[in-house]
């Protein structure tokens, strides 16, 4: 069976029941992209390609250049192999600086790059079909600049308004980020990705009175 074919046996299996949501995000567990590629493949596999860590070739499963880390895992189907590379980020997917990647950060991360290498051969594809678009992402930059001037604006109104500008932004960034524990919230609207959540924030915002 050749590459085509692998591609579209594994690119038409509905896998929409299986998707989850998280952080606004949609992803498919490593469990069921595994159980999905076996059925079809018996013999699929997967490689993790690790760091060297000293001249005895003690080796570690995830990599880091001093600033921050990543994984790299390769996905195997009728002896093709795609690579694929994914950062180790905390709950708001931002990079963990490299002296605080603890072993269940990089696991997490390398499960995750698993479900994405199996995509390159076909596997819910779709499901990353439009995840960093460049015009989602300006418009979620334009959003920021927006809410940083009217919090900065609404906020000196009163302490009642500034309290109130708190209390929204603390909500964004907990509908944002939904597994971030409360203690952590702190209304930082920079994280936030979502243009969607951004724009409910600026007109929460723009309703804020004295």
């Amino acid at each position: 069976m050749n590459e085509k074919s692998v591609f579209s046996t594994l690119n038409a299996i509905d896998v929409s029941d299986k998707v989850k949501q998280k952080q606004n995000l949609s992803y498919l567990s490593w469990a069921s992209c595994w159980a999905e590629v076996k059925k079809v493949y018996p013999n699929a596999d997967y490689n993790v390609y690790p760091q060297i860590m000293d001249d005895f070739g003690n080796t570690r499963f995830w990599h880091d250049d001093g600033k921050t880390g990543w994984v790299e895992v390769g996905a195997i189907v009728n002896g093709t192999e795609h690579k694929m590379q994914l950062a180790i980020m905390d709950l708001r997917n931002n990079s963990i600086p490299a002296e605080k990647i603890t072993s269940t950060d990089a696991n997490k991360a390398l499960m995750r790059c698993l479900v994405k290498a199996f995509a390159l051969h076909g596997l819910g594809l779709y499901i990353y079909i439009g995840e960093d678009l460049p015009e989602d992402v300006s418009r979620a930059n334009e959003l920021r600049d927006k809410v940083a001037e009217l919090a900065k604006k609404k906020a000196g109104l009163s302490d009642k308004a500034k309290e109130k500008v708190a209390e929204f932004c603390k909500a964004a960034e907990k509908k944002a980020f939904p597994d971030l524990p409360d203690d952590e919230i702190t209304g930082n609207y920079n994280n936030i990705e979502d243009a969607d959540i951004l724009e409910s924030l600026e007109r929460q915002l723009m309703s804020v009175r004295k």
